[in-house]
């Protein structure tokens, strides 16, 4: 038998799911409605894949990134209204989000070292959130908090994640070309041997394709608020 969780316990959301789901607008909003900390752990995998590239490291040798995962320094805000992100101090936000990193950050993300540093401290994170906290990754149900009070797994149509990204983009990119490089990270990231991409047993799928961000949001809050009622 489990042990009961006290009612002072602080409440932990992990939302994972794939690209163009609403998972990082949906967990920013679902942790300022609740009053809680927030943790993009995507941003990390991209802010030390950021700190490669620039670095000249070779992102497809794996021993390379291996040999280099320790050196950079990332800290990630968690204020849900301004998750900042630095790398050696430097501000990081803008630059990970470019192409060049969407492009590499699989690769690295791949790498066993680099899973290992960035789980110990996203559980690290987790735990000085004394009010609670909304996670969103891709293994997050799965590896980093599998004891989370809450699991959300979100996904949508490769249709309308492609749609969303692309408009994300503001056009630099087709629908047709986002969709493909989509589907192109779904399968890296889903057939990595280390905590790959993968809905939790205990998750309930939410599937976004036909609703909008604010229905999203509330089916999510919904969950939570009926957790902690039940605690």
């Amino acid at each position: 038998m489990e042990n009961p969780v006290s009612p002072a316990s602080p409440v932990i959301v992990a939302i994972d799911g794939p690209s163009g789901t609403g998972k990082s607008s949906t967990s920013r909003a679902v942790a300022a409605e609740l009053g809680l900390s927030y943790l993009d752990t995507g941003a990390q995998y991209r802010a030390i894949t950021w700190w490669m590239l620039s670095n000249g490291v070779d992102v497809h040798d794996q021993v390379a990134v291996a040999d280099w995962a320790a050196k950079p320094v990332i800290v990630s805000g968690t204020d849900p209204a301004d998750p900042a992100i630095t790398v050696d101090g430097v501000d990081a936000g803008g630059p990970i989000r470019t192409q060049e990193v969407t492009a590499a950050v699989s690769a690295v993300s791949a790498v066993p070292e680099v899973r290992a540093r960035l789980v110990e401290y996203q559980r690290a994170v987790t735990a000085a959130a004394t009010a609670g906290i909304v996670v969103e990754g891709r293994d997050i149900g799965t590896t980093v908090l599998p004891d989370a009070t809450v699991k959300i797994f979100l996904t949508a149509s490769a249709e309308a994640r492609a749609a969303r990204r692309s408009g994300e983009l503001n056009g630099a990119q087709s629908v047709a070309d986002t969709q493909a490089a989509l589907i192109r990270r779904d399968a890296a990231d889903s057939g990595r041997k280390t905590s790959p991409l993968a809905k939790a047993a205990d998750a309930i799928e939410v599937d976004t394709t036909q609703l909008t961000l604010e229905q999203v949001i509330e089916r999510v809050v919904a969950l939570v608020r009926e957790k902690r009622a039940t605690r």
